[in-house]
């Protein structure tokens, strides 16, 4: 891992979202070279599924020789940004470093995304960025370090990044565009840099998002804290670059990435906005999202093989118990060897299951590969991962598709 330098010393680090993950992460780095850290964030209670909150942060920080001050921040409020800069200046003195951390997602398509949702993403992420940035500079520009960096990826208009969960796209890449124009508003007196990762990191809105597992496919925050601390200990010229972290870690001479693996040697799962090479995760969604099966039509479905062997293991499955629990009607839109439509009805009487589509509109649509989707009931292939990995499509209710997984984990020992 990369070492420390000292050179953080004394620095006075403003950190939104600080309490958990990648923020807490930075600050700990930071915090071992005896800098200043504001956790800025929400979190002033436990959360029962996100563990952390600003004061056990600002506790870690302290036991390993930093200085903290936790404030509670909401980055949408500018009220409460601008008394949190006003206690970090009359505290230490100044800001030197600013990270803009704080986000919001849901990986949701136009229709599925509600309004307040969108609101959310572009306020936390587009509109808290540029918020906090704005109330920093003028105490930035008399540092002799003056940093901002944004957690936000490479702005790439390949339009797959759009098209699965455009406003999520549209509230990243808004953090972006602040590096943008930013870096050459202040050029010469504040560095604007973007940091992304090459891979999955593991945290616990990770674990939200993938379900149980998914941490062996990740990387431990470690790596972003590295490479955020290479970053901001950079000369002010250091600016308007949109960096890789795996990139530029390789060039501070990191050469063993196994330290930031989760599982060493196990299989990485590639993060988002990133096609520079074939095994990325945009050519997979354009694999298994655009084939010909899916712009063909529908394809009547075959009443023998593992899809039709699958389905009637299934019906075995079905009682008024997981209807109950479940109360969602599901269409399976399969492309591949074993090509056609099935639906699985967890809504009405006792469920029910087969070829074609779901006698009632259904609340969720998945399309995805035949084999995949024989994979995924028998417990051998994650939704969540399928879906991150552009394998799996989802319409609709998202919180029924994630309810579907109990009744995968009950069939896999049956497949």
């Amino acid at each position: 891992m990369l070492p420390n330098t000292g050179k953080l010393a004394g620095c006075t680090l403003f950190i939104t979202g600080a309490s958990r993950g990648i923020g807490k992460a930075i600050a700990l780095k930071a915090a071992k070279d005896g800098a200043n850290v504001v956790v800025a964030a929400k979190t002033a209670h436990a959360h029962p599924k996100l563990p952390g909150t600003i004061y056990t942060a600002a506790e870690e920080i302290e036991a390993i020789g930093g200085k903290a001050l936790p404030c509670i921040v909401d980055v949408r409020d500018e009220e409460q940004i601008c008394n949190a800069v006003e206690q970090a200046v009359k505290t230490f003195g100044g800001i030197d470093v600013l990270v803009n951390n704080a986000s919001a997602i849901s990986l949701t398509g136009t229709l599925e995304t509600s309004m307040k949702k969108v609101d959310l993403m572009i306020g936390v992420n587009t509109r808290g960025t540029y918020l906090t940035s704005k109330v920093c500079v003028p105490h930035l520009r008399k540092s002799k370090i003056a940093h901002i960096l944004n957690l936000s990826p490479p702005l790439n208009m390949n339009p797959v990044w759009f098209k699965n969960h455009c406003a999520y796209t549209i509230a990243k890449y808004g953090m972006s565009m602040c590096v943008l124009g930013m870096a050459e508003e202040y050029k010469g007196e504040i560095a604007v840099n973007a940091l992304w990762p090459r891979t999955a990191i593991h945290t616990a809105a990770m674990d939200m998002l993938g379900g149980s597992g998914i941490e062996k496919q990740c990387r431990t925050a470690d790596i972003m804290a590295d490479a955020a601390y290479s970053i901001i200990t950079k000369p002010k010229d250091f600016t308007g670059n949109f960096i890789i972290d795996e990139q530029l870690l390789k060039k501070e001479g990191i050469q063993d990435f196994n330290v930031y693996a989760v599982s060493p040697g196990h299989p990485l799962l590639p993060d988002f906005f990133l096609d520079d090479d074939p095994d990325t995760l945009t050519s997979k969604m354009e694999k298994f999202g655009a084939s010909a099966a899916f712009k063909e039509g529908k394809s009547q479905a075959a009443t023998t093989g593992p899809v039709a062997e699958t389905f009637k293991a299934i019906k075995g499955a079905l009682g008024d118990e997981v209807v109950k629990s479940t109360q969602g009607i599901y269409q399976f839109e399969l492309s591949g060897e074993h090509a056609g439509t099935w639906y699985i009805d967890l809504k009405n009487k006792s469920g029910s299951a087969g070829s074609g589509e779901a006698p009632v509109e259904a609340d969720v649509v998945m399309t995805l590969d035949s084999a995949d989707f024989v994979k995924m009931f028998a417990g051998k292939l994650k939704p969540t991962v399928a879906f991150m990995t552009g394998k799996l499509k989802i319409k609709g209710n998202m919180s029924l598709a994630i309810k579907l997984e109990k009744l995968m984990a009950q069939l896999s020992s049956k497949l």
